[in-house]
């Protein structure tokens, strides 16, 4: 039986980078391996397709590539990975095409809970910002308000975009309280900080 990995290759700044989650899949395998009840007839293996672009970033070309790449030379049983937004959507759609399933430590994107198609077979370890969002929802109710919520946010539309999907739980989620208007603010390096502040004085009360 092969895993398919499909992860950045050598980018730390990302926490499911193959450097940090490598070691983990050796010793999985070689566990699963060591114990024959666990899959008897079968030998577990892994291999392996990078995420990244030529700058080392997550690539939303790269990663289905890849995953296309492994999934006609080795055919996998599941695929690990990828972790980033933007590159596991591609990667989830064509698993789910392919009837396979998809567990990742990313993905956090609202849009990865609709499990009705596209993503009926992704499975998220780690944290989704639905939950951030219904955490919001929860502190609105305790601390009654119940009029208006605005939100900040840093966004360069590069790379994974980490404070907007996280904003987007909060955007998607809040209205779910009656009467709530819930307004955004996007702000960006070299962006007008004092209308910033003005426009949190006018829409945040």
């Amino acid at each position: 039986l092969t895993l398919a990995v499909v992860l950045p290759e050598r980018n730390l700044t990302y926490p499911w980078a193959w450097p940090r989650v490598g070691p983990a899949v050796r010793l999985a395998a070689a566990a699963v391996n060591a114990h024959p009840d666990l899959l008897p007839g079968f030998t577990l293996r892994w291999v392996f397709g990078s995420s990244e672009d030529r700058h080392g970033v997550c690539s939303e070309m790269a990663a289905p590539l890849a995953a296309v790449d492994l999934q006609l030379a080795h055919h996998p049983v599941a695929f690990l990975g990828p972790g980033c937004v933007y590159t596991a959507a591609p990667v989830a759609r064509f698993t789910s095409h392919w009837r396979l399933p998809l567990v990742t430590a990313g993905a956090e994107a609202h849009g990865f809970d609709d499990k009705r198609e596209q993503f009926g077979l992704t499975t998220r370890a780690g944290p989704s910002h639905r939950k951030l969002g219904e955490l919001g929802v929860q502190l609105h109710r305790r601390f009654n308000w119940t009029r208006r919520a605005l939100l900040v946010y840093w966004d360069e539309k590069v790379d994974d975009r980490p404070y907007f999907f996280a904003a987007e739980g909060l955007y998607v989620q809040l209205p779910t309280l009656r009467n709530l208007t819930v307004q955004d603010i996007v702000f960006r390096d070299g962006g007008n900080f004092s209308f910033i502040i003005q426009e949190i004085k006018h829409k945040g009360r």
